[in-house]
């Protein structure tokens, strides 16, 4: 656990991601994981894409579609939304 970044144990924060200049990322491993969409389990890869967004310098998204959105549900598998994609464009300027 890290001492300035806490996780919650039962709901909340699923991982932590730092900006590109610290890199970190990790899960909470209190939360069910799994590989793909599974009832009660939040997918792995989903918030993994997710946590990466921020690693690159996106912030969250009011776009519900959008794999940055700030809520992730558990038993959804997610990619990435147009959203999602023009914020890498418009940080990146591709």
């Amino acid at each position: 656990m890290e001492t300035g970044n806490p996780f919650d144990r039962v709901g909340g924060t699923l991982a932590h991601a730092f900006v590109p200049t610290d890199g970190r990322f990790h899960y909470d491993a209190d939360k069910q994981w799994s590989v793909g969409a599974r009832p009660g389990a939040f997918d792995l890869e989903t918030v993994a894409l997710h946590e990466i967004g921020h690693l690159l310098g996106l912030e969250h998204s009011l776009v519900e579609g959008a794999i940055m959105f700030s809520r992730i549900s558990s038993g959804v598998k997610k990619g990435l939304h147009a959203d999602d994609i023009q914020g890498i464009k418009v940080l990146y300027n591709t």
